[in-house]
């Protein structure tokens, strides 16, 4: 165990995946469409439900972005989004030149707080005059949504919702797929998600028509003529042929896929029930079915652990997580939100022997580039984003390897 490094969350193939991508190759479908393109969407329908539609596009970012431009989102618009999540659910706001409205979350979840998503409607339709032009919440890890209150509050303002289930994907809330419930859901297929096309998204869709105008803004909003034609703006945004060749072998084992991250999170919580101030995060009942594509924890602010006393020390020169291309250095050591210094210890002392874990998403909020975003908070995102901890999910981490993680937890708490 001691050679080996156990990653967060990779990727795992079938097997099925080369005999698609051989397919297209020999077939010469080497492009932004065809017969894989085709075929992944339609096993993506039959996923979702079959009573939607699907586009498959470059990246779960592009699906955000025409999804907004969809519900007609523009400058000077507002959108409510969850602060509590990655930056793709955001920054597609902005590139619209609208305004991202962050809506903190509520504790059994950690997701958009339906109480606080209403308080929000109402103070910007008296500061600015007009509705919010959506609202995006995110299944945060996996976790639904209160999809129910949401959508009760949306239809009550008749703003539509855009599902971001770039982390749910096969996640359900009261036996129904999430990405069906609002009027687009937001995909993704990014290397370290439940199924991959190494990178690439898609955007469920709720009826043919939307589904026929997303895939106009997605191949450069071309008109029907014998010759380019353009009248509005598009986008270089359709999945390849290629990629979509993954993607087909993959859904032969997104079933198994999922099944493997929630027998994770069972053993995550039967072995470390016994930790005092240690708490795995779990649905808050039985309607809240989540995919755990990563499995949490949270770590009391109480818990001593080995080397706490060096966390921060010294400023990291890389990123968390391997990000590649990165060449920023960071301006300093701390910042004014961040995790406990056991959170970072442990972090440390995990990353030392194999373990690769990561703190949970700092909330957009506390971002620096949205310092001067509308934001409505009841701490709830900071708390957790303080004592939170992402810990290895994905199918190539074994029971064995769950439980080598446990140990070297236990190890590390005085």
């Amino acid at each position: 165990m001691a050679n080996k490094r156990i990653y967060l969350c990779l990727a795992h193939m079938s097997g099925e995946e080369q005999k698609f991508i051989k397919e297209a190759f020999d077939t010469n479908w080497v492009v932004p469409l065809g017969p894989n393109v085709n075929g992944f969407e339609a096993d993506l329908k039959v996923f979702v439900g079959g009573e939607n539609e699907v586009v498959a596009l470059s990246a779960g970012t592009a699906a955000v972005h025409l999804a907004l431009l969809a519900c007609g989102v523009g400058p000077g618009d507002d959108v409510c989004v969850q602060s509590f999540t990655f930056c793709a659910s955001s920054h597609p706001i902005t590139y619209l030149g609208a305004t991202p409205v962050f809506i903190d979350s509520e504790r059994d979840t950690w997701n958009m707080d339906p109480q606080l998503l209403e308080e929000a409607i109402k103070d910007r339709i008296a500061k600015t005059g007009k509705a919010p032009k959506a609202i995006v919440p995110v299944a945060l890890y996996g976790m639904p949504y209160k999809i129910d209150e949401i959508m009760e509050i949306a239809n009550c303002y008749g703003i539509p919702v855009i599902e971001d289930v770039a982390e749910g994907f096969g996640s359900k809330y009261d036996g129904k797929v999430l990405g069906t419930f609002g009027k687009f859901g937001v995909l993704s297929f990014n290397g370290n998600k439940m199924i991959t096309t190494s990178g690439g998204g898609a955007l469920v869709c709720a009826n043919a028509e939307d589904k026929n105008n997303i895939m106009w803004y997605a191949t450069q909003a071309r008109e029907a003529y014998p010759y380019y034609q353009h009248e509005a703006i598009g986008y270089n945004y359709r999945m390849s042929n290629i990629c979509a060749g993954i993607g087909r072998g993959q859904m032969t084992v997104a079933r198994e896929h999922i099944d493997h991250h929630k027998h994770v999170q069972k053993l995550y919580e039967k072995l470390l029930a016994d930790i005092p101030g240690i708490k795995v995060n779990k649905a808050p009942s039985e309607k809240f079915d989540s995919n755990y594509w990563l499995c949490t924890i949270t770590i009391d602010e109480s818990v001593k652990v080995k080397g706490q006393e060096k966390a921060y020390a010294a400023a990291i020169i890389s990123a968390v997580g391997g990000a590649a291309g990165v060449i920023h250095v960071g301006g300093g050591v701390h910042t004014d939100c961040e995790p406990n210094a056991n959170v970072e210890a442990l972090r440390m002392a995990l990353d030392a022997v194999g373990i690769e874990v990561r703190p949970v998403w700092k909330p957009m909020h506390k971002q620096p580039v949205y310092k001067n975003a509308p934001a409505y908070i009841n701490g709830v995102s900071e708390s957790i984003f303080k004592v939170g901890m992402c810990l290895p999910a994905g199918p190539y981490v074994t029971d064995d390897d769950v439980n080598y993680i446990v140990e070297q937890i236990k190890a590390n708490i005085l």
